[in-house]
């Protein structure tokens, strides 16, 4: 263990056995069990409330999350000699959950369903962040699209990887500017009803990463970490980033993703409102948002071939992505 570490370790009232190594972090077999300290880079206030979120689900016990550990004087984070703040957490040695075994899936959506269920604070709760805006957001994205467009089409000399970056980008962009027009048009009321803005007394928070990385299997069981990125917006957006991820993998196959939304909904329903905005987040093109975004801010040079190849795939996915959108949304035009 080096100095700095043992200098932001005496801080708290623990006695550290041994540290190794892990996920860009220490992790540290203590006295009170194996934790993790970690860089944090967030203000006091988002750390106050990511922890007062976290003692709720812990409390209600249907979950197992990750714990923010206080330092010996009580604060939630410390400092080292170059004013780099560290958080300490509980941890759980084990594996990642397995994209590819379909009941750990299962598991996954049904644990993200239970959290969902106490992810909710009063509406006058101090330090709330701003409700996140889809609207904004794609509004911000298409924009982005349209620059990379507009360089593209005054570059001369095109490498493959811009070239096949052109020709797909009509089709998507004119996709994104469809999703994001009509999503402006359901959106004004319903948005505004689902996050709680003056029409609940309660404001509804997501994990904002639920990723199968941070969805881990131990000898204690399931465990949910890295909550650093929760943000105050409808719980559907983790539906939608974990069903994305294994849709991609899965080929957008229809029997997986209706089986993973069944597997959510037994456990926590999907109102009318969500299951649109579902669509809508899946029907958006982001994964070819992320590519062309990576090439343009990357400096438009050397794009390394792994990119090339989400490109292609992207591309070849597009008929079973919208095979998947009509089969399993067949209702939302009645939604709507």
């Amino acid at each position: 263990m080096n100095d700095r570490a043992v200098e932001l370790l005496e801080q708290y009232e623990i006695e550290v056995l041994r540290t190794r190594k892990g996920r860009g972090a220490i992790v540290c077999d203590t006295s009170q069990g194996c934790l993790i300290l970690k860089e944090y880079s967030g203000s006091q206030e988002r750390l106050a409330l990511q922890n007062k979120l976290l003692r709720q689900v812990a409390e209600a016990g249907l979950v197992r999350v990750e714990r923010i550990v206080p330092a010996r004087e009580g604060q939630l984070f410390v400092k080292d000699i170059d004013g780099i703040k560290y958080i300490l957490k509980t941890w759980q040695d084990g594996r990642e959950c397995s994209i590819r075994d379909r009941e750990e899936c299962r598991e996954a959506v049904r644990l993200l369903a239970k959290l969902h269920g106490n992810m909710t604070l009063p509406s006058d709760t101090p330090d709330l962040p701003d409700a996140f805006s889809l609207e904004k957001e794609y509004d911000k994205r298409n924009r982005e699209l349209k620059r990379v467009g507009k360089y593209l089409q005054q570059k001369r000399q095109k490498t493959w990887f811009e070239i096949s970056l052109r020709n797909a980008l009509e089709e998507f962009l004119e996709q994104a500017l469809a999703v994001a027009q009509e999503w402006k048009q359901y959106a004004p009321v319903s948005e505004t009803e689902a996050l709680g803005d003056g029409v609940r007394e309660e404001v509804m928070f997501c994990h904002g990463d639920y990723q199968y990385h941070n969805i881990l299997q131990g000898s204690e069981g399931w465990f949910l970490v890295n909550f650093e990125k929760y943000q105050r917006d409808n719980p559907i957006r983790d539906l939608y980033l974990l069903l994305r991820k294994l849709l991609e993998k899965g080929n957008w196959s229809v029997a997986l993703g209706s089986d993973l939304l069944e597997a959510y909904g037994k456990e926590r329903p999907i109102s009318a409102h969500s299951w649109i905005e579902l669509y809508y987040r899946l029907a958006y093109p982001e994964k070819f948002w992320k590519i062309a975004k990576f090439y343009y801010n990357s400096g438009k040079a050397w794009i390394p071939g792994k990119n090339q190849e989400k490109l292609e795939r992207v591309i070849q996915q597009e008929k079973e992505k919208q095979h998947f959108l009509d089969e399993v949304f067949r209702d939302i035009k009645r939604l709507r």
